[in-house]
């Protein structure tokens, strides 16, 4: 693992989809139409099969929208 991989993993948790689904309160689908739009933030890949979101991401994404007027 580099330097770069271990300060991140270090400092921060990830969350995998689930987790993502429960914090935003969205669907797997809207997540990902989100993402191709490029207004959520894009996943990591943690392994070769997986990925996950970096929770602080998510944080912000969340406190972005909230400061939104709707």
């Amino acid at each position: 693992m580099n330097d770069d991989r271990k300060g991140s993993l270090a400092t921060g948790r990830y969350l995998r989809l689930p987790d993502v689904l429960s914090e935003t309160g969205l669907g797997k689908t809207t997540i990902y139409h989100l993402i191709g739009e490029g207004t959520f933030p894009k996943p990591v890949k943690i392994s070769s099969r997986a990925v996950a979101w970096r929770e602080g991401a998510i944080e912000a994404w969340k406190a972005d929208r909230q400061a939104q007027p709707e």
